[in-house]
């Protein structure tokens, strides 16, 4: 791993920055969040809703990115954009939180998520729960905080392969990107549509599909009732949105290899605004289709939140149904953790160059990537995967990325103010009624987190202020 003066190669057609934008928003979100969202809301009608509200604000969050991207088509994508906006201490907090959580453990979650549905088919990976079964087979070390088990294992290895892979050049991870993404969007389109072919339906969730409720499990299998009214409902969707936010998430991933797309001024914010898009219909249709088939009730109890499991069962029968969703689910979290790990590495290489960050992960290796910076990266998303502390810190970090959604939201006002004279091959749409839309809407979100699911919020921001005192011990290091 020689450092090289090589620079980054414009490999990426506008297909390929679209199947990295909607392949590295679908891992195994889709699946499983909306059982917590029918808990929250207890109806049809709104747990479509939180999903249409979720991939509204997505797209208006894309188009606006696509102005920036046009302006910055570089390397670094997001904390580019903040460091521009603002100030170089704005982009660094991005950039370690990016770093710290943000993209580590979302690639350790999908990577324990690929591992989970392996078990399905090979008992050896399931995931046990040491504390009901301390001396599992399953189980190689248990030190009563932790636990590795052989799905860690898997997951481990599934990380340092996506690496590897990746450091090979930028072909090998856009072949298996594109590829990946293609068979799982194919493949959730006809979940759908045999979903509706197939699936009786008629479960009566449309007959009171507005009336907001609470639905808490009793434990056998039904749940017990209480309806939510006045301003609680809003916590509720706030509430709910944590999930449906975390399963959109990681759309902007294709602005961190701006340096490797073709025509990037004009590629990216076009793969923003399509990838978005395709996602956005998929994940509300598919919740279509799982209020056609299941009961609200039953979306709310499926068996360890696996929703879609619960409606491919009932499309299909019971063991054809879990194995097609198990697999289908392995192919998705695969493609979904290569786009992932392809660009984290990038805001890194970006920071570097800045001296803001490992100065070896500001290199790139004979192959044109920063390699340096992709091992870095895994060795932190292993640490998170043996954990088991991902899915907290996910929950927790909600808050925080939709929080920086609006400061580089904003950052287009600044910018428009600071450098009106600027190149922008592309304008946000809508601007400024929809950029001020969304505004309204995330931090509508951010506040009703506060309030009503403080858990969500306060961990985060320690997490992100952590990186001040950092920031200044990087520039003293710099100036030496």
């Amino acid at each position: 791993m020689a450092e090289q003066s090589a620079s980054f190669k414009q490999s990426l057609g506008l297909t390929d920055a679209t199947m990295i934008v909607a392949g590295s928003m679908i891992g195994s979100g889709i699946f499983i969040v909306s059982a917590d969202i029918a808990r929250n809301v207890g109806s049809a009608g709104w747990l479509i809703f939180v999903w249409v509200i979720t991939g509204f604000m997505t797209i208006t969050a894309a188009l606006s990115y696509g102005e920036l991207s046009g302006m910055f088509p570089k390397a670094g994508g997001q904390y580019v954009y903040l460091k521009e906006a603002y100030n170089p201490l704005t982009g660094f907090l991005y950039g370690w939180s990016f770093f710290a959580v943000i993209q580590t453990a979302t690639i350790a979650a999908v990577a324990v998520a690929f591992s989970k549905f392996t078990g399905h088919f090979f008992k050896t990976f399931e995931l046990i729960d040491a504390t009901k079964n301390p001396d599992h087979a399953n189980i190689i070390l248990n030190t009563g905080l932790f636990t590795i088990q052989y799905a860690h294992l898997l997951s481990i290895f599934i990380i340092l392969l996506l690496t590897y892979i990746n450091t090979r050049g930028i072909k090998e991870g856009k072949i298996i990107q594109t590829s990946f993404t293609i068979a799982k969007i194919s493949a959730l389109f006809g979940l759908i549509v045999f979903g509706f072919l197939l699936a009786k339906g008629g479960n009566g969730n449309w007959n009171d599909a507005w009336t907001m409720k609470k639905l808490v499990p009793d434990g056998t299998g039904g749940v017990n009732t209480s309806e939510v009214i006045g301003f609680a409902a809003l916590g509720a969707i706030a509430a709910s949105m944590v999930g449906s936010v975390f399963s959109s998430d990681a759309w902007n991933n294709v602005t961190f290899i701006a340096g490797e797309i073709k025509n990037p001024k004009r590629n990216i914010g076009l793969s923003l605004f399509l990838g978005t898009l395709i996602v956005t219909l998929i994940y509300v249709t598919a919740n279509l289709m799982y209020v056609y088939v299941l009961p609200i009730d039953a979306i709310a109890t499926a068996p360890n939140d696996r929703v879609a499991t619960a409606a491919s069962q009932a499309i299909f029968g019971g063991t054809i149904g879990a194995g097609i969703i198990a697999a289908l689910i392995m192919v998705s979290t695969f493609g979904c953790n290569n786009g992932l790990i392809l660009a984290g590495a990038r805001v890194y290489y970006t920071m570097a160059k800045d001296g803001l960050f490992f100065k070896s992960t500001g290199n790139l290796n004979k192959n044109g990537v920063p390699e340096y910076a992709l091992w870095i990266q895994s060795v932190l998303c292993c640490l998170w995967a043996i954990s088991g502390k991902y899915g907290d810190l996910l929950d927790m970090i909600s808050f925080v990325v939709v929080g920086f959604y609006i400061l580089t939201i904003l950052g287009l006002f600044i910018l428009r103010k600071k450098r009106p004279d600027a190149e922008r091959p592309y304008k946000t749409f809508g601007y400024p009624i929809l950029p001020i839309l969304y505004i309204l809407m995330g931090l509508t979100f951010c506040i009703l987190l506060i309030i009503y699911k403080p858990k969500f919020t306060w961990p985060g921001l320690i997490i992100v202020l952590a990186g001040i005192p950092l920031y200044y011990i990087a520039i003293s290091t710099k100036k030496k």
